[in-house]
């Protein structure tokens, strides 16, 4: 047997201004999300989870949480992005279309700083433009993220128990 080790993430020294990740996987949004995310957040807006209150509405059913949608495009992005980071903030974050249960959603981020941290030398601050689509390409969402992102060789080594290491 041959242990094969997962994708590692990226590091700061991997990024360059301009660089665009497309990222991979995408996600259909169920009422059953949106229910439990308006619940779990306890977010009483009708808007969300009373069909007969959406139906009467310029929207005609209800609307996806936005911030959801925002957490959704930020877990779609973890794997190309922030792997290996924590993050700093959300800055310009904009909703120019609706999302509603059954859309399938998308992202990709686009590469806007890379620094070396001031204060933390096995560290990097990286800032990307996080842009969420719908299943026709319609952009949903876009924001800033910034994040703090461990340099190569400085990644936290952590013992995973029952894990094989042949």
């Amino acid at each position: 047997m041959t242990v094969k080790p997962g994708w590692p993430g990226r590091v700061f020294e991997d990024f360059a201004v301009g660089d665009v990740y497309p990222h991979r996987l995408g996600r259909t949004i169920s009422e059953v999300d949106n229910t439990w995310f308006t619940l779990l957040t306890v977010n009483p807006n009708p808007i969300h989870f009373d069909a007969h209150y959406a139906a009467q509405t310029e929207f005609g059913k209800p609307l996806v949480d936005s911030t959801f949608t925002l957490a959704l495009i930020t877990g779609l992005s973890v794997a190309d992005i922030s792997q290996n980071a924590i993050n700093l903030g959300w800055d310009d974050v904009r909703l120019p279309a609706p999302v509603f249960a059954g859309d399938t959603l998308y992202a990709q981020s686009e590469v806007l700083e890379v620094r070396a941290s001031q204060s933390r030398p096995r560290q990097g601050i990286v800032r990307v433009r996080t842009s969420g689509f719908n299943q026709n390409g319609t952009v949903v969402i876009e924001f800033v993220r910034t994040i703090m992102v461990y340099k190569r060789g400085c990644v936290p080594e952590v013992e995973r128990p029952g894990i094989d290491r042949r």
